[in-house]
């Protein structure tokens, strides 16, 4: 399953993986069955999910702690493929047509949703992620990534349910099945959303500054050296945008750098967004963006990491959960979804982990005419974390049908068009600046006005029929028992 997705990309393998994960929800014995979706959950997120490991053991307190706390993680991830198939087996015992082309498509996906708020949410590896290059991303501007999981699962039930009954009969009906759900998505290649301006050029800055290296204090000065210099080499396009945290101390502390830089950017035409970590007094620190102007405009990351930008239950723990690189002084979130504005554009900003929940993004839509999505996937060091965030990334522009503009520390720093295609991109690791032109677009797509309801509005409607099945084959075995008590 891990190779469908980014930097493999094999996206057809996704359906092949998930009708085996369904074959053997099916087998006879449902101890074997749930072992089986236990064990496929091991393998899916042990290695899906392996960039864990690499910023806990590089960043944070070394191999062995990295060791305990990705594998409690994957050992709490495998159990939703295990409630997926505990659930189906409860409602639909025996397992047919009913079960593999309706009951698991839906569980599988009620599982991803419930991902994006459980625990605070780690919506990674959704099955429609996998699709971000084919033709089923038509489906996400209407229903979503989720919308897209959900019709990769029943081309796997489709499939699953041939293989459990090989023949003539079965592959004709499946044939016909799945033709039809295809050509049906084909129904959605349209394009919601107009354009509202002509193209504005834009930089994306790529500083490169290594994790290890990004707040000490001895290579603060290069680091503000090296933003200043590639911002002055590309003064005079429309906006200049720098990564997450960009600036190595206290936005206070930079004030009199920043002001420089604000009134040559002023003279130039150029308007800037910055990464950077602001402090009130006495009160509490964000993580935010800043739109240089006169006066200043901020957006606070809403969507904090747990254990990475704060530590649930503070007050109880402590210090407990620092050994994971959580700050002693916590980030607060922001409240709001208001969008910045950038050369007279609305913009919708993302911080980083929030641009993997797609109901939250939607939140600056329609009045965000761009998407600017800004990070610091140094954390993930050499793994593949970077080129899965990227690709969920990626999903955004697509849902909302807005050009997206992704500006990272190390990579992977990229402009992406409303169709998710990449427009250019930055090598990793790398001192970049990449200029490219997008255009503002106006409206809204139906994920955008609808979100997520009606894919969950598909799951209750397929459970919800097994369940009356289940109701209905209960009460007329209780009559027949009845009746058969009073013979």
């Amino acid at each position: 399953m891990p190779l469908a997705f980014a930097p493999v990309g094999w996206g057809w393998l996704a359906v092949i993986a998930l009708a085996a994960f369904f074959f053997l929800s099916a087998q006879p014995s449902k101890r074997q069955a749930q072992w089986s979706a236990y064990l496929f959950g091991l393998g899916y997120f042990g290695v899906g999910v392996s960039w864990v490991f690499v910023s806990i053991s590089q960043y944070g307190n070394g191999p062995f702690v990295a060791v305990l706390a990705t594998s409690a993680f994957v050992l709490l991830l495998a159990l939703f493929p295990w409630c997926v198939t505990c659930l189906v087996r409860s409602l639909r015992p025996e397992m047919d047509a009913g079960a593999l082309w309706l009951g698991l498509p839906a569980a599988w996906v009620l599982s991803e949703w419930m991902r994006t708020w459980l625990l605070t949410g780690f919506p990674w590896l959704f099955v429609g992620y996998s699709q971000t290059d084919t033709t089923l991303a038509n489906i996400a501007p209407v229903f979503g990534v989720l919308g897209v999981s959900f019709f990769v699962a029943l081309l796997a039930g489709g499939l699953a349910w041939v293989a459990l009954g090989p023949g003539l009969r079965r592959a004709v009906v499946a044939a016909a099945v799945l033709s039809v759900a295809l050509a049906s998505s084909q129904l959605l290649d349209r394009t919601w959303t107009e354009p509202v301006a002509g193209p504005v050029s834009v930089v994306l800055l790529q500083g490169n500054i290594a994790q290890d290296k990004k707040w000490d204090p001895n290579y603060r000065e290069a680091t503000l050296e090296r933003y200043q210099a590639l911002t002055m080499e590309h003064l005079g396009v429309d906006i200049i945008i720098w990564p997450e945290a960009a600036v190595p101390m206290w936005y206070d502390q930079a004030q009199e750098y920043l002001s420089r830089l604000e009134t040559l950017a002023d003279r130039s035409g150029t308007s800037l967004m910055i990464g950077a970590l602001i402090r009130k007094t006495e009160g509490p620190a964000y993580n935010a963006v800043v739109s240089l102007s006169e006066p200043p405009a901020f957006y606070y990351k809403r969507h904090l990491v747990p254990f990475g930008e704060y530590v649930p239950f503070r007050n109880f723990l402590g210090s407990a959960f620092d050994v994971l690189g959580a700050p002693m002084s916590d980030f607060t979130p922001g409240t709001t979804a208001h969008v910045l504005q950038a050369a007279g554009i609305p913009v919708g900003t993302i911080i980083c982990y929030e641009a993997v929940f797609g109901d939250e993004v939607a939140d600056f839509l329609p009045e965000a005419q761009l998407l600017v999505n800004i990070s610091n996937d140094a954390w993930f060091g050499g793994s593949i974390g970077p080129f899965q965030h990227f690709q969920m990334v990626r999903m955004r522009a697509i849902e909302t049908e807005r050009d997206l503009l992704r500006a990272t520390n190390t990579g992977i720093t990229a402009a992406v068009s409303f169709e998710g295609e990449i427009l250019k991109r930055a090598p990793q690791f790398s001192v970049s600046a990449i200029n490219v032109e997008v255009t503002p677009r106006t409206g809204a797509t139906p994920y955008v006005r609808w979100r997520d309801w009606p894919v969950l509005g598909l799951i209750t409607i397929g459970l919800g029929l097994l369940l009356l099945n289940r109701m209905n084959q209960r009460w007329v075995s209780t009559r027949r028992r009845r009746s058969t008590n009073s013979r």
